[in-house]
């Protein structure tokens, strides 16, 4: 049953994910479609096509490897100078190469191959020769609806939900750490020896997980702080506990001992020298819900941790490179890939009830597939070619030259030459090549899981 769980999980969110792909080729196309232009293709995926069916001018498939996808909108690169479009013995437009030079060269053999799909009567319907304003909102169109489906999502958790805000924690036994280890080793299991020669108090004492702390040392304790004061307080002292357990009132006896810990307000580097009994207490999550405006908040926040996060992806993914071949330790709050997202959502999924509940395992699905969402939105609005963001800059520049333009009374520049920044672009493609492709490898080979 589990493993059908963790199948489940990484299809629903591989389902969610080219669902968003798809629509975000819709961004584009419906908007571009509308101003006029001629979109010949709307694909999720690349590679060999699996299945494709044509609907007026415009085919509309899946191709076999699900790692993105795109629209063909006719005419993306103009004609360049010393270059002239002509009409062949078929009637297929062509681009006349008068350019030398490896540069020059891939930039006329991409217009090239752009111009082959324009026929005679697409003359008016090419997107280099939409306004300006039109060209940002084709573009935009694709990340935005990315954006809006985060925002729905997120919206629908935190409308009825919520999301964790702090947590209670009660005066009440959740666990019992059975040895004392060292601050820096908490969590780790205790050996044979440990649990023999050196238990915790707490182990000692017989406290279980649901004792609920009534008194220390005959003074009455009602929260967690005044429990945790007292323990620490307490040094090497032996303590008279009264703990309340299934209605009755038990009296335990511990002997604390002095170890080295992190205060709360210091960071775990930092140890001091307190009383230890060896409890973990029952943090109750506390929820916080909104509505839109509360949504549009939370992603507000949300957005600065994702450009910062994009600002040091280079570096991140390096250090999953140096994970990958044993050198460190991968981060557990690092990127991941689509294959990393999938692995996760299929761990949700599977989780043993006790860890997750099963609205529990939906809002994390769903958060999961926002947050994809929310960066792959950002993401294509970083200005340089491949990326949407590259064209949007490109139309800004065009509207900002040709308004300088009619200020000072000069002739209209014309349109901005995005082919002129192909050069840019491959070498752009190719680092989101290699960098995607150690990101998939790396959740392959040291992959980080739901507890890391």
């Amino acid at each position: 049953m589990t493993a059908l769980y963790y199948t489940l999980g990484v299809l629903i969110f591989v389902f969610a994910i080219l669902a968003s792909i798809g629509l975000h080729e819709f961004g584009h196309l419906i908007p571009a479609k509308k101003f006029g232009g001629k979109v010949t293709q709307w694909f999720v995926g690349f590679g060999p096509t699996v299945f494709s069916r044509r609907v007026g001018e415009t085919e509309y498939g899946v191709k076999a490897i699900p790692l993105g996808g795109y629209v063909k909108i006719v005419g993306m690169l103009p004609p360049g100078k010393g270059e002239e479009t002509v009409v062949d013995e078929h009637g297929e437009t062509r681009v006349r190469q008068s350019n030398t030079g490896m540069f020059t060269q891939l930039i006329s053999d991409a217009r090239a191959a752009e111009w082959e799909h324009v026929k005679p009567e697409d003359t008016d319907r090419l997107f280099y020769k939409f306004r300006s304003w039109q060209k940002v909102v084709v573009m935009a169109g694709g990340p935005m609806v990315n954006i809006a489906i985060a925002f729905f999502l997120f919206w629908g958790v935190f409308a009825t939900v919520g999301q964790v805000v702090d947590a209670k924690v009660e005066p009440v036994v959740a666990e019992v750490i059975p040895c004392i280890v060292p601050a820096s080793e908490d969590g780790r299991a205790c050996t044979a020896e440990e649990l023999r020669d050196n238990p915790s108090p707490a182990a000692a004492a017989g406290l279980e997980p649901g004792d609920r702390f009534v008194s220390f040392n005959g003074t009455p304790v009602t929260d967690w702080e005044q429990v945790q004061q007292a323990i620490r307080d307490n040094g090497d002292g032996t303590a008279t506990m009264v703990v309340e357990r299934d209605g009755e009132r038990v009296e335990l006896e511990a002997t604390t001992q002095v170890q080295p810990r992190p205060l709360d307000s210091a960071s775990p580097e930092d140890l001091t020298p307190v009383g230890f009994l060896g409890v973990m207490p029952v943090a109750t999550p506390v929820y916080e819900t909104g509505g839109p405006v509360y949504t549009l908040q939370q992603m507000g926040h949300m957005t600065v941790d994702t450009v910062q996060a994009l600002v040091h992806l280079p570096v991140k993914v390096w250090g999953v490179a140096r994970a990958i071949v044993g050198l460190e330790e991968r981060d557990p709050l690092g990127p991941v890939s689509v294959v990393g997202g999938g692995r996760i959502a299929g761990e949700v999924a599977s989780a043993d009830e006790s860890t997750f509940a099963m609205q529990d395992k939906v809002v994390s699905l769903v958060m999961l597939v926002a947050g994809f969402n929310l960066f792959i939105g950002l993401f294509n609005f970083i200005p340089l070619l491949p990326l949407d963001g590259g064209h949007i800059a490109g139309a800004l520049w065009e509207a900002a030259r040709r308004r300088f333009a009619r200020l000072r009374g000069r002739p209209d520049p014309g349109y901005v030459d995005v082919a002129r920044l192909l050069p840019i672009a491959y070498v752009v493609g190719a680092a989101m090549l290699v960098m995607g492709m150690v990101l998939i490898v790396g959740d392959l080979v040291v992959p980080l899981h739901l507890d890391a």
